[in-house]
Order: C-alpha cells, then sequence, then structure tokens
C-alpha cells in the first residue's frame, strides 16, 4: 500500500472515529422522560390521617404509559404502578392503577405532573370498588435516567 494511500484512508479514518466518541455522549433519553421520569416523595393526607409517600415514575413516550413504584413509607408497603398519561403543554396527567403482588389490584392513582410536583388523588380498592381517597402532594427529589444515572446537571 502507498503512503499516500495510506494517509488518506488515515484522514478519512479520524473523523468517523470522532464522530463514534461524540456520539456516544447523546442521551438515551427523551425531552419527555428528561422532565418527568424520578423520584417524588411527599404526603398523602386521608380518612387514617398524614401518610408519606415515595413514587417512583417512568414514562413511556411511544405507547403513552406510565410506570412505577409507589411505596408507602409509614408501612414500607410498595405498589406497581402502570397506566397511561396525557400531556398538555408542561403538564403530564397521569391515570394509573396499583398492585400488590403483581395481580391484585389495590388502588388507583390519579393527577397531574407539573413542575416538578405530583398532585392527585389515591383511591384504596377493595373488592374492585374504590374505598378510601387520599389527597396526595408528591415534590421530586431526584430525576434517575432508565440506567440509574442521576440526569440532574446542577
Amino acid at each position: 500500500m502507498s503512503s499516500l494511500l495510506r494517509r488518506a484512508s488515515l484522514a478519512l479514518l479520524l473523523p468517523a472515529l470522532t464522530g463514534c466518541a461524540i456520539g456516544a455522549y447523546i442521551s438515551p433519553l427523551s425531552p419527555l422522560e428528561r422532565q418527568f421520569n424520578g423520584t417524588y416523595e411527599g404526603i398523602g393526607v386521608g380518612p387514617t390521617g398524614r401518610v408519606p409517600y415515595r413514587l417512583v415514575l417512568a414514562v413511556q413516550p411511544r405507547g403513552q404509559g406510565v410506570s412505577g413504584v409507589l411505596t408507602n413509607l409509614e408501612n414500607r408497603k410498595a405498589y406497581a404502578l402502570s397506566g397511561s398519561f396525557e400531556q398538555k403543554g408542561n403538564t403530564l396527567t397521569l391515570d394509573t392503577s396499583l398492585f400488590e403482588q403483581g395481580n391484585q389490584h389495590r388502588g388507583n392513582l390519579r393527577g397531574e405532573v407539573r413542575e416538578g410536583e405530583f398532585s392527585g388523588q389515591l383511591r384504596t380498592v377493595l373488592f374492585g370498588k374504590e374505598l378510601l381517597s387520599y389527597r396526595v402532594t408528591l415534590g421530586r427529589v431526584s430525576s434517575e435516567g432508565a440506567a440509574g444515572r442521576d440526569t440532574d446537571s446542577d
């Protein structure tokens, strides 16, 4: 191989390799996921008093679905959360169901996420009927990304 051909192939290869390195820093999360995914903590107020809650929320833009875990921090019970969302501007409206042990429907969580705060209603379910209602207000405490890394830049 001639010296000129080697230099030409090196000159063409260098931009391609540099592009790979730059591309490695592109976030796999969509703007919607970066805006709303994360951990929210706060209080639910209802018939049994004030109850601390933690919500770990993940938004899936493709199917307009949400999933996550709602944990009662008082009794340490955790509930799998799944449902749907609607986005209007900077507000995400959630309509989700809560399940214990995979398939036991235990509640419904509905509300809005806006400017780092979830505000809505948690309704417990027994025998298919909504019973107790809690007014829930949760603030965002972290924005965990899909790979478990904090995506906040502050």
